[in-house]
C-alpha cells in the first residue's frame, strides 16, 4: 500500500483514492462506518477523469513493474526483521525513506518512457511533456541508458534526441 500511495502522489492522483482497512465479518457496522468515510473523501476530492491522467497512470503502473522496486517491496519484511549476514537489521524509517525514493525515481523513469512512446525526443521536450525538470530528466535518462531501455538518435542543432528502446 505504501507504494501505491507514493504512485498516486507522485503521480498528482492523490493517495487519498485509495484506502486499505482490515475488517471482520462480525464488524459490519465497522465497515459500513468506513464506506461512508471513503465516500465524503472521494466525494470531497470529486470526479476521477482518466483521461485527464493517462499519461501518470501509465507511468504509476510502469513503475509498478520496475524490477528494482518490485525487489525492495518484495523484501521488505526480509530488510527490516532479519539480520544479514552482518548481524545488522535495515531501520524501518531507513527502509520507508528508500522505497519512496525508489519509488520516485522508477515513476519519473516510468514517465519518460511513456512520453518517448510518442517519438524521439529531446531533454526539454521530455521535461515539457512530463512536467520533471531538465536536470531529473538528465539523471533518469542516464539511467535509462546505462540499462538499455533509451539511446542517443541525433543531434538537433546542439540539443541531444534520445528515443525508446523498450517494448
Amino acid at each position: 500500500m505504501q507504494l501505491v500511495e507514493h504512485l498516486l502522489d507522485f503521480s498528482g492522483i492523490g493517495k487519498d483514492r485509495v484506502q486499505l482497512r482490515w475488517v471482520s465479518a462480525a464488524e459490519g457496522q465497522l465497515f459500513a462506518d468506513y464506506v461512508r468515510e471513503l465516500t465524503e473523501v472521494i466525494r470531497n476530492l470529486g470526479p476521477f477523469d482518466p483521461e485527464e491522467h493517462r499519461l501518470s497512470l501509465s507511468a504509476a503502473f510502469g513503475a509498478v513493474n520496475a524490477p528494482k522496486l518490485r525487489w525492495l517491496v518484495g523484501m521488505d519484511r526480509y530488510l527490516i526483521e532479519k539480520e544479514n549476514v552482518y548481524h545488522e537489521k535495515v531501520d524501518p524509517e531507513f527502509y520507508r525513506n528508500m522505497l519512496r525514493a525508489t519509488c520516485e525515481e522508477e515513476y519519473q523513469k516510468a514517465l519518460i518512457l511513456e512520453i518517448l512512446k510518442q517519438g524521439p525526443k529531446t531533454v526539454r521536450d521530455m521535461a515539457a511533456g512530463t512536467g520533471l525538470p531538465v536536470y531529473t530528466v538528465s539523471l533518469r535518462l542516464n539511467d535509462l541508458e546505462r540499462t538499455g531501455l533509451v539511446e542517443f538518435r541525433e543531434l538537433h542543432g546542439s540539443s541531444p534526441v534520445f528515443g525508446s528502446l523498450a517494448a
